[in-house]
C-alpha cells in the first residue's frame, strides 16, 4: 500500500483552501435551502474512524430531518423518509460531502481516499480491510462513488438497512478502496476527480 507523503498533504492544504474560497457562494446557497425547508442546524456532525483508528467528527450538510440518527439506522437508501427534499438532491450529487473540506484542511482527511466509517462498522472489517485505517480517509474515492450511484437505492424497503449494508455493500466498497490504495498515483487521483465532477454535474461518473 502506497504511503501518504508531504506532496499529498500539500495538495490537500492548497486544494481545500482554494475550494473553500471558490465554493463559498454554493455553501451559502445550500445552507439557505436547508434552513428554508427544515430549519437549523445546517450541518450534521458524526463520529468517524480516521487514520490509526483515531476518532474525529466528520462534517456534512444535513440531509435528513433533525435528530434523524435517533429514530433510524446509521445507513439509508434513497427513499428513506427521514431524507428531506433538499437532502435528496445533495446526496444524489454528493454536495452534502462538501463541508468535509474543513476536515481535509484540518488534516483529519485527504481529498481522495477511502470512506471514513462509523465506529460500529469497523468490527465487521476483515484483517486485510483493516489496512485501510493506515491512511487518512477521503472526501471521494471509487468505493464512495459506487455506493452513491449503484448501491444506495438497494437499501430502500429493506427491513434492517444496517445488516443489509454490512452483508452486501460494505466489503465490495472496501475492496474497491483497497485496490485504489495499492495502485494510488497522481494520474489515478485525477481520474477520480473527473468521475466526481461528472457525478456532480450529470448524476453519474
Amino acid at each position: 500500500m502506497r504511503s501518504e507523503g508531504w506532496a499529498r498533504r500539500a495538495a490537500d492544504v492548497v486544494g481545500s483552501s482554494l475550494a473553500l474560497v471558490v465554493l463559498s457562494p454554493a455553501f451559502a446557497a445550500i445552507s439557505l435551502a436547508i434552513v428554508l425547508e427544515s430549519g437549523f442546524p445546517v450541518f450534521f456532525s458524526q463520529e468517524r474512524v480516521g487514520k490509526g483508528r483515531r476518532p474525529f467528527r466528520i462534517l456534512k450538510f444535513r440531509t435528513m430531518v433533525v435528530n434523524a440518527e435517533r429514530v433510524g439506522p446509521k445507513v439509508s437508501g434513497r427513499k428513506d423518509p427521514r431524507i428531506t427534499r433538499v437532502g435528496a438532491f445533495l446526496r444524489a450529487t454528493k454536495l452534502d460531502e462538501f463541508p468535509q473540506i474543513v476536515n481535509v484542511l484540518a488534516g483529519e482527511m485527504t481529498l481522495i481516499g477511502p470512506r471514513a466509517e462509523v465506529p460500529d462498522m469497523i468490527r465487521h472489517y476483515t484483517h486485510e480491510e483493516l489496512e485501510i485505517l493506515e491512511v487518512r480517509p477521503g472526501l471521494t474515492a471509487p468505493g464512495q462513488i459506487f455506493f452513491t450511484t449503484d448501491q444506495a437505492a438497494e437499501l430502500d424497503g429493506v427491513d434492517d438497512a444496517e445488516a443489509f449494508y454490512v452483508e452486501h455493500h460494505l466489503h465490495p466498497k472496501l475492496r474497491m478502496d483497497l485496490d485504489y490504495l495499492r495502485y494510488r498515483s497522481g494520474a489515478h487521483d485525477l481520474r477520480i476527480v473527473w468521475w466526481t465532477v461528472r457525478l456532480l454535474l450529470l448524476g453519474r461518473p
